[in-house]
């Protein structure tokens, strides 16, 4: 993996690790918020662009909007609680996943590596953007390339992601409804 790849899961763990630990609510969500973000960004450089815009819509700003509105709506607690006790618990499972995928890391495939799994093999010797745009209108009958991974290959996952997006919608919708109406 490169440098980039490096600094961007160290920033996930850390902004993760950051988010467990605050005892101030808005401080944890705007943590919450930078991590959120920092996987949208992983994603793009692991070229998964879809869920990257879904990750940053729905985690980076729905969920943002969200938590900030609850908050908002509710008190927040005095200096003196904020920084009353660390919860041991919650820092000894978070530092056990966090060395549990520091382990991990140096094991993952390097984007675009010759070794990763998906090569060597049948039709998937070459790159899927080959295969897909080859094969998509035989397999598909779809003259678009990309309708055809998303409707077909995908279509599960793309109609998951269309149900999170018009469900977290539709939840941001009545909830500044009653914000505006309360």
């Amino acid at each position: 993996m490169s440098a980039i790849a490096y600094s961007l899961a160290v920033f996930v763990l850390l902004s993760a690790v950051a988010t467990a630990l605050f005892r101030d609510v808005l401080s944890a969500i705007v943590v919450f918020a930078a991590y959120s973000l920092g996987m949208a960004i992983l994603y793009t450089y692991l070229l998964a662009p879809d869920v990257a815009m879904t990750e940053a819509a729905i985690g980076a700003g729905v969920t943002t909007i969200l938590l900030l509105l609850t908050i908002a709506r509710t008190t927040r607690p005095s200096a003196e609680e904020v920084f009353e006790r660390v919860d041991v618990p919650a820092v000894v499972v978070v530092g056990a996943f966090v060395l549990v995928l520091a382990t991990l890391l140096p094991d993952m495939y390097a984007v675009g590596t010759q070794d990763a799994p998906i090569w060597g093999q049948g039709v998937l010797s070459e790159t899927p953007t080959v295969h897909y745009v080859q094969e998509a209108y035989a397999e598909t009958h779809a003259h678009n390339a990309v309708s055809a991974v998303l409707a077909s290959y995908r279509g599960f996952d793309t109609f998951g992601e269309a149900v999170v997006v018009f469900a977290a919608g539709i939840a941001v919708l009545l909830v500044l409804k009653r914000e505006v109406f309360a």
